[in-house]
């Protein structure tokens, strides 16, 4: 049960598999808004391979040897592929726009980008921006919880606030500069105690998640625990329910406080969240994996294709088939 982003210095994780060039491991994830699908016929879908010596499920990657290895990769990263593992990339020079679920993102030297498990997403390889790319699995992440204690993570990449590219202050960013440095030296080493890059990798975060701004410093440590809790529960659920009663029976809470809940922490109704991320996950699944419309409307759980139609124009004002021929063009 994790996602990932930093909810009140609270990190929000969710981990993917990765797949490499050779030795190098490669991420996506995000869908969003200017679209950027040239013609794909079916997104990859990347796991994490790395090489023996990153077996413990993390992964640093200098972004100057990622490019070098590109003509060795069995698909084209600078186009839409499907992650299932975290990536994180640290820019330390250059400029340009990743794209993450059907948006661009500008970043520039001293940005963080934030990338989570099963997002799509597309590297700027045109940039050539300098920097690290950090992979991590979800059974890494599983190693954190059992000897960290670190904040609960929840996915919130769905949110209307939620901005996956963060511009470090200059004291972070020498933070995570040696921090990472950190993390390759263990990794050149033949043997390592897999503890220690852990506890570097947990410092990281827990370092990103007290600088980064979020606009629910005003809730609860429990009210953030349960509205996590909630966002995750819709990523896991949505196939078998949009009612939002039933996620509030999941939490076992009442239907009236998880919709209070909702509306101060994002100003959203509980419906509109559940909504919210099967609308992304239609987009994704028209275009990013080419499906038919009525195929994408039994996946998840539509019985009634006439009916899942108008409830994807209702939300987006084009129907299916319009959104997938807009995006292709």
């Amino acid at each position: 049960m994790r996602g990932f982003d930093l909810v009140n210095s609270k990190l929000v994780v969710r981990c993917v598999r990765l797949t490499s060039c050779d030795n190098c491991s490669l991420l996506s994830l995000n869908f969003g808004g200017n679209l950027m699908v040239d013609k794909i016929a079916k997104v990859p879908i990347i796991e994490f391979r790395a090489p023996p010596s990153h077996k413990e499920g993390l992964e640093v990657l200098d972004l100057g040897n990622f490019y070098k290895k590109l003509p060795r990769c069995s698909f084209d990263p600078g186009k839409p592929h499907r992650i299932t593992y975290y990536c994180f990339i640290y820019i330390t020079e250059g400029e340009g726009r990743h794209f993450i679920d059907f948006k661009y993102h500008s970043f520039k030297k001293g940005s963080f980008i934030f990338i989570n498990k099963n997002q799509v997403h597309a590297f700027d390889i045109s940039s050539q921006a300098k920097g690290k790319m950090i992979n991590v699995t979800d059974e890494f992440f599983d190693m954190i919880l059992t000897n960290v204690r670190l904040p609960f993570f929840a996915p919130t990449y769905f949110l209307n606030s939620y901005t996956p590219v963060f511009d470090l202050s200059p004291a972070l960013a020498a933070t995570c500069s040696s921090l990472l440095y950190e993390i390759e030296k263990t990794q050149l080493r033949k043997s390592c105690e897999p503890l220690f890059p852990q506890l570097i990798f947990s410092s990281l975060l827990v370092a990103l998640g007290e600088e980064r701004k979020n606009n629910m410093e005003h809730l609860s440590e429990a009210q953030v625990a349960r509205f996590n809790h909630f966002l995750i529960l819709i990523t896991q659920e949505y196939r078998q329910t949009r009612h939002a009663q039933d996620y509030a029976n999941m939490l076992g809470v009442t239907y009236k406080s998880l919709n209070q809940l909702c509306k101060i922490a994002c100003d959203k109704t509980a419906k509109q969240l559940i909504d919210s991320y099967i609308i992304l996950e239609i987009k994704r699944r028209l275009v990013i994996d080419s499906l038919q419309v009525q195929e994408v409307a039994y996946q998840l759980g539509f019985d009634d294709v006439t009916y899942f139609m108008r409830f994807f124009k209702r939300h987006t004002k084009l129907t299916p088939s319009k959104f997938k021929a807009c995006s292709y063009s």
